[in-house]
């Protein structure tokens, strides 16, 4: 006789909601259950304290459970245990344990967590690679993401690893705002690196206009110079002529 867990370990529950485990239980024609019992005992700890969740005797293995929020049916050759409200104090590892109808036991284990918020969003850089690498502290499941200027990477700013956590950026030169935004099931949070900025299009034709209109008005303002100079000389002419007239 055997039993396994058929849940992917580790299993972790949003709080507030509803903790489901099912295990199959194998044996043959000749053998037969006299007891399927589901306990919980803390993953840590010098001397953790098992809690029984539930038991389910007798031929018929009707189940009972401890507290109301817990549930257990056997059905078959299959077990499932269920605890409604789950909350953090719920985590721990489980284990459910069936004794056949000579007193020979086998048990399975799985551990049970709470699903974390993501937490602590970080964007640290290698310069000398241009890799921009997000880092999250222990949220469950992180789903990773980034932004340039707040729209998605494309090409021709990067390429996103596999897992999400790094941007090998290859647009030169490396500027502007790139954004790491991390989520899971419960909560979301960024972090973003800055550069130096980046000079648009915009920009470049506003430079250029500028330029242009110094460069007409030093033009014009050496033109009125030469202008003022010429008309200077020839007043200056015309007045020593007519002196040089009342002389003779």
């Amino acid at each position: 006789m055997s039993v396994h867990i058929l849940n992917e370990e580790p299993v972790h529950v949003i709080p507030g909601s509803s903790l489901v485990l099912r295990a199959r239980l194998d044996y043959g024609p000749l053998e037969e259950v006299s007891m399927v019992t589901w306990e919980r005992e803390p993953e840590t700890g010098i001397t953790p304290e098992r809690e029984i969740l539930a038991t389910c005797p007798g031929r018929n293995l009707k189940c009972a459970g401890t507290r109301p929020s817990v549930y257990v049916n056997v059905k078959q050759q299959e077990t499932t245990l269920q605890i409604s409200e789950y909350s953090r104090a719920d985590s721990g590892v489980f284990a459910v344990t069936v004794t056949d109808h000579t007193g020979a036991k086998t048990t399975a284990h799985c551990i049970v967590r709470e699903y974390e918020e993501v937490h602590h969003v970080s964007v640290s850089i290698n310069v000398s690679h241009s890799l921009l690498v997000c880092g999250e502290a222990w949220g469950t499941e992180p789903h990773f993401s980034w932004l340039h200027e707040r729209v998605a990477i494309t090409k021709n700013v990067g390429q996103v690893s596999k897992d999400g956590t790094a941007l090998l950026v290859t647009m030169v030169p490396l500027c502007g705002h790139f954004t790491c935004m991390v989520s899971n099931k419960r909560s979301y949070s960024s972090a973003t690196y800055t550069a130096v900025p980046c000079e648009t299009e915009g920009r470049g034709t506003t430079a250029a206009v500028v330029c242009l209109v110094l460069l007409l008005l030093l033009f014009g303002g050496v033109l009125a110079f030469l202008l003022w100079r010429r008309h200077r000389h020839n007043n200056r002419g015309e007045r020593l002529h007519e002196h040089l007239d009342d002389t003779i």
